[in-house]
């Protein structure tokens, strides 16, 4: 069995069901990602006057960007950190067994 395989998963988004690829055993993100996505398409709905199906998908898109965009910086950041604090620890360690 090859592990490119793929299998059919149907999702609904926007009122309408949807058949996508994916990978074995990841059906269950992938339902979970489209009920993701289907929820915020009807929290802009309902905050702004946008009633249009693909402005309102076009605008989640977007908030998941940033969102995504926002938690790679966080990352980033809390990487940086961690590495200068590993650094601060090995110079003190190699200090320490200099004595």
């Amino acid at each position: 069995m090859s592990e490119l395989q793929n299998q059919r998963v149907t999702v609904e988004l926007l009122g309408k069901e949807q058949q996508f690829a994916c990978p074995v055993g990841q059906e269950d993100a992938l339902i979970a990602a489209a009920k993701h996505l289907n929820d915020l398409v009807e929290q802009m709905k309902q905050r702004s006057t946008v009633r249009n199906d693909q402005k309102a998908l076009l605008m989640a898109a977007l908030n998941i960007s940033h969102e995504l965009l926002e938690a790679k910086a966080q990352q980033s950041a809390e990487l940086q950190q961690h590495d200068q604090l590993v650094d601060k620890l090995s110079a003190y360690l190699g200090s320490s067994s200099a004595k």
